[in-house]
């Protein structure tokens, strides 16, 4: 069948593609015509199937598992993803755009420049459409946003940093602990229907979950509203990648211009980079970082398109924590039908890098910059934090025992005493900020922490 494009053009293939811009999914399928595809219509509205309606319907080829890009003579990999509107009226990337599954066996000899994934990722035609919760049927999306899409450069040396880090991971044996938040803006993904399905990795025995690498929602936010819609943001970059190109890991560069200033007063620090002394205090350790770093920004574009979290760490003269990490507040109802790997609580910590501004007060109660790390939960301690996510679950669906008394509620959630790791507790603003159990009984909004004691521990290596 003739085609409406070159398709050994890459800019010909993204002037056809950019027609799509307004219509709807259904609206494609009403066009054809010709009837290219066999496929039922109905199959389309499944996960995934948007993009093969496109491939089908729209471009007049069939989908396929061919290794090259679904353009090989102009070497384009197309690629559909949804993004939403949220609460703040904001443009995010609704999920991470997978590229390809991992191969855990092959990898591990592949170059990122000659790798599959660079195959795939190096040019990409990206079709965005609008999610809507309150439509129904998925081919009623719209699609608002077509282009080409390169990484640019300043990017790309941070996926290949992370490629690397995930292809060393593998060639450890250690493909079983890959974590979304072990990297920046390349992440490997979970990949399978049915959780309990492994595949074989080399140099051990030990079976993994099928990944696939992936670029993370964060990213392709950033991507959507700065690379794909002109954008008037603010937010700079880290010096060291702006001014001097790529002379070390993005990591070390941090590590090493945080510790230039080490033992320096949170005092002397606002002095010198003009930081104003009615700065919240929760988000002072940060600021502070990012001035250090070059940031003139409250935030800094790397960290926006990695989706870092800042935490500020504050360390007694006695090499104590006072202060539990917090999560944001735990929706009751959403829990009691949860399971844990589809949870909120393990996505945050399996997807979620954070990076830690830790301070400590010293023998005159002065509090001085001690250092910072990234940091993401070992999978090894995410098996204590599943077993208060368990224990949180049952208990919401029977057997939680509430108490108010002088006008303070108490609850038998678990406790820190009772786990190494995590525990629940209170997040509310005051006793009125209540959500309703599924029994219908009205409790203080609750959430998970991360133990003081476990926190320390995680910082050891800086005291």
């Amino acid at each position: 069948m003739e085609t409406a494009y070159d398709k050994t053009s890459a800019k010909s293939i993204e002037e056809y593609a950019r027609l799509l811009i307004g219509k709807t999914f259904q609206d494609v399928i009403e066009a054809d015509s010709d009837g290219f595809s066999n496929l039922d219509d109905g199959g389309f509205s499944k996960k995934g199937g948007l993009g093969n309606l496109l491939e089908e319907r729209y471009f007049h080829y069939g989908s396929n598992s061919d290794a090259r890009p679904d353009f090989p003579e102009a070497g384009v990999e197309l690629k559909t993803t949804p993004y939403k509107i949220n609460s703040k009226g904001e443009k995010v990337a609704k999920e991470r755009l997978v590229i390809t599954m991992i191969d855990y066996m092959n990898v591990i000899n592949e170059a990122f420049d000659e790798s599959h994934l660079w195959l795939k990722a190096r040019l990409m035609l990206l079709i965005y459409y609008l999610y809507q919760k309150e439509i129904t049927n998925r081919l009623n999306y719209r699609i608002d946003y077509v282009s080409l899409f390169t990484p640019p450069e300043e990017d790309l040396e941070i996926i290949k940093e992370d490629y690397e880090k995930i292809v060393n991971k593998i060639r450890n044996g250690l493909a079983h602990e890959l974590s979304e938040a072990d990297t920046m803006y390349l992440a490997a993904c979970t990949k399978s229907s049915d959780s309990s399905v492994r595949r074989q990795q080399p140099n051990s025995d030990i079976p993994a979950k099928p990944r696939a690498f992936s670029l993370k929602s964060s990213y392709m936010t950033y991507v959507l509203n700065n690379y794909i819609i002109p954008s008037s943001s603010k937010v700079s970059k880290v010096d060291a990648i702006v001014n001097n190109g790529h002379i070390v890991s993005f990591d070390k560069y941090v590590y090493d211009k945080i510790a230039e200033y080490r033992g320096r007063s949170i005092e002397e620090l606002c002095n010198e980079f003009n930081i104003p002394s009615d700065t919240p205090a929760k988000n002072l350790g940060a600021i502070i970082a990012y001035r250090i770093l070059g940031v003139k920004s409250n935030s800094a574009e790397e960290f926006v398109k990695a989706g870092i979290k800042v935490k500020t760490i504050r360390v007694n003269a006695n090499n104590t924590i006072t202060e539990s990490m917090s999560f944001p507040a735990m929706s009751f109802n959403k829990i009691a039908s949860e399971e844990w790997e589809e949870s909120d609580f393990y996505q945050l910590l399996t997807e979620t890098k954070f990076f830690f501004v830790v301070f400590k007060y010293d023998e005159n109660n002065t509090l001085r910059l001690l250092g910072c790390k990234f940091w993401n939960m070992p999978g090894s301690d995410l098996s204590e934090v599943e077993s208060v996510w368990n224990k949180t679950k049952q208990l919401i669906n029977g057997g939680l025992v509430i108490e108010r008394i002088n006008g303070k509620y108490t609850s038998n959630f678990p406790k820190a005493s009772e786990n190494s790791v995590s525990h629940v507790r209170p997040h509310a603003r005051n006793a009125e900020d209540v959500d309703i159990l599924p029994d219908g009984r009205v409790f203080p909004k609750q959430c998970f922490w991360l133990n003081n004691s476990y926190i320390l521990s995680q910082i050891q290596d800086l005291l």
